[in-house]
């Protein structure tokens, strides 16, 4: 993967592991996106973070792009919230609350 989306793989990462469809109902993040009934079920916040991604992803074989820079450079964002909650160093209710807060942010 490109150094560029990094940042966008990362993001999805963790809003899919705060997830109620990961945290609650212990499907894989694979599974809530691709069982059509479990999607809808996801915040808002994750679906645009998962179009960002793919654009990102897009955008690394687009010709154009290639030539102007699909984006700039991981920046390390998210590297702490990725590592801790694949090490299960984190606490799920914290983590709810988080995705609830900025999936309402997101919104207005």
């Amino acid at each position: 993967m490109g150094a560029s989306c990094k940042d966008q793989h990362k993001a999805v990462a963790v809003c899919l592991q705060r997830s109620p469809c990961v945290m609650i109902e212990r499907h894989t993040p694979q599974e809530c996106f691709e069982d059509p009934k479990l999607q809808k079920e996801l915040p808002v916040l994750c679906i645009s973070q998962m179009k960002a991604f793919l654009d990102c992803k897009r955008g690394m074989v687009d010709m154009t792009k290639r030539i102007r820079g699909n984006a700039p450079l991981s920046t390390g964002k998210y590297d702490q919230q990725y590592e801790n909650l694949c090490s299960g160093q984190f606490d799920p209710r914290e983590e709810m609350r988080k995705l609830q807060l900025l999936d309402n942010n997101k919104k207005d």
